[in-house]
């Protein structure tokens, strides 16, 4: 049976999840991104703001994702890591209009977990990927 890619995983009776998916199965060449943070490509911050972070990180995904041949569409999974659980949540309109228009859907499986601290002082969110391009 072939699958298309991405499946979208959901057992019978349980509520679709909102802003991800429980699990997602996908058949074709494997791409693993980085943790991406919000500076430009030159390593350079523009702001402190937690949802302009967030959508550069988001778009140095796709950025990456594109050079595999690969489109949003193909994320699989994503593993996000915030300073602040606090500023997230509060920045959550702000980070859903942005993967709205630079991911699209939420079909990806996703973890977000608060962390200390990330390796660059000024980041506050460092977003990971894996993606399946379908052959």
């Amino acid at each position: 049976m072939t699958l298309p890619s991405p499946q979208v995983l959901l057992p019978a009776g349980w509520p679709r999840p909102k802003g991800y998916a429980n699990g997602v199965a996908a058949r074709g060449r494997m791409v693993f991104i980085a943790g991406m943070i919000g500076w430009d490509a030159q390593g350079v911050f523009h702001t402190d703001d937690f949802a302009a972070q967030a959508r550069q990180a988001l778009q140095h995904i796709v950025d990456v994702l594109a050079e595999a041949g690969g489109r949003p569409e193909h994320i699989v999974r994503m593993t996000w890591y915030v300073t602040d659980k606090r500023e997230y949540l509060a920045a959550g309109r702000e980070v859903g209009h942005a993967f709205r228009e630079l991911i699209g859907a939420y079909n990806a499986a996703m973890t977000a977990v608060e962390v200390r601290a990330l390796m660059e002082d000024r980041a506050k969110v460092e977003i990971e990927a894996t993606a399946v391009v379908p052959d």
